[in-house]
């Protein structure tokens, strides 16, 4: 008979450390994003959501409902297989051919997350590159973490950014090296020295893989990403990209040339023996895709109301970590703290924003991460600012 006292160590450990994840029961209401009704354990409110990734509100756009309404009228609701039997739909096809477009690049291949994206390709990557060397920046996500992880490829590990340290390791490398970055790193906001590591890629014969989740549909002049942003697409050999933020829906994606992801579908077990994305998902991914591409004024709008709340905060000394993203941080420092400022927030002024504490961010820099949208009033910014004034 099964032992539950492991796990009960477990849980014990987790709440003892203040790190113990409480899911908030939310619902979301059609139209009224980012306003949202918050089932408690006592009480039923009305709530603003502070920490939501559906940066530019595409959950909730017409456009995107619409063309899912069709699809499921048309389709029905699931896929019906894998990728490789019945499970490729006309929408999934064109869905791919629209990102290879937004990426200007030759193809792109569908995950059920951008998270399976990540871990599939880079094990795949090294059944089909048996010499390949990861070297990844230190603040990389788990995805990425546990896909060089579970390659089982050599690894080198480089200080976040750290171009020096960069370097002095691909001197050394034998084999074929990796690069493996973030444009946009979420807990902290900042930016990676894109173009100087596609310059030390070029110099030592590197490949690039570039996670873009936290930037594709909000940089560059289609949302393209920061790739696209400073003119380096052709520079990515492959990029990771998700559909469950700026665009709203659900999935994730690579796109790159033709027959390396050819080759990565035909040995990634992790896209290859799971049932695919629901067409009515794919159908309104691409009708977001396709809307926020041709629509800059929301990246414009969206980095308006980010650089607002950055103002705000420091008027007021508001702790923020300072970056040049959308991502607005503010420091605590401490898992249990961190955690009743979150709980005070939501139970007594109906702001909610989950606090981050390890293992998503190292012990002593748990934060408050606060993701501004274009439908965040300024009357919403100044409660949130006075609030935290009261509750740091």
């Amino acid at each position: 008979m099964l032992s539950v006292k492991h796990f009960q160590d477990v849980i014990d450990s987790l709440k003892e450390s203040g790190n113990y994840r409480v899911f908030n029961d939310i619902l979301r209401e059609r139209g009224e994003y980012p306003n949202a009704i918050w089932y408690g354990k006592y009480n039923i409110k009305n709530i603003v959501n502070w920490c939501s990734n559906d940066y530019l509100g595409m959950g909730q756009s017409k456009v995107v409902l619409d063309a899912m309404h069709t699809a499921l009228d048309q389709t029905g609701a699931g896929s019906g297989g894998t990728r490789n039997i019945g499970g490729t739909s006309h929408y999934h096809v064109a869905l791919e051919i629209e990102l290879a477009k937004l990426h200007t690049t030759e193809s792109a291949l569908l995950f059920t997350s951008a998270y399976v994206a990540n871990e599939w390709s880079l094990i795949a990557l090294k059944r089909i590159i048996p010499d390949i060397v990861y070297i990844s920046d230190s603040k990389n996500h788990a995805s990425l973490i546990q896909g060089i992880r579970h390659s089982g490829a050599e690894k080198h590990i480089f200080k976040h950014n750290d171009l020096e340290q960069l370097e002095s390791i691909l001197k050394t490398v034998k084999g074929t090296p990796c690069i493996v970055f973030e444009s946009v790193y979420s807990m902290d906001g900042f930016m990676s020295k894109t173009t100087e590591i596609c310059d030390l890629a070029d110099k030592y014969g590197a490949m690039t893989y570039l996670d873009e989740v936290h930037a594709v549909g909000l940089y560059g002049s289609k949302g393209g990403g920061v790739s696209q942003k400073l003119n380096l697409q052709d520079r990515i050999d492959i990029l990771n990209g998700t559909l469950g933020k700026a665009f709203g829906t659900q999935g994730g994606y690579i796109v790159g040339k033709s027959v390396v992801l050819d080759a990565i579908r035909s040995v990634a077990s992790g896209f290859i023996f799971t049932t695919s994305m629901s067409p009515v998902i794919c159908a309104g991914a691409l009708a977001s895709v396709k809307y926020v591409s041709d629509n800059n004024d929301l990246r414009i709008k969206h980095q308006e109301r980010a650089n607002r709340l950055k103002t705000i905060f420091q008027q007021k000394n508001i702790p923020m970590i300072e970056n040049e993203t959308h991502i607005v941080p503010v420091h605590v420092g401490e898992a249990k703290k961190c955690k009743a400022i979150s709980d005070i927030l939501i139970n007594e002024y109906g702001i909610y924003c989950q606090a981050i504490n390890y293992p998503t961010v190292e012990v002593g820099t748990e934060r408050l991460r606060f993701a501004p949208t274009p439908f965040h009033t300024d009357a919403m910014m100044h409660d949130l600012r006075d609030a935290l004034e009261k509750v740091l």
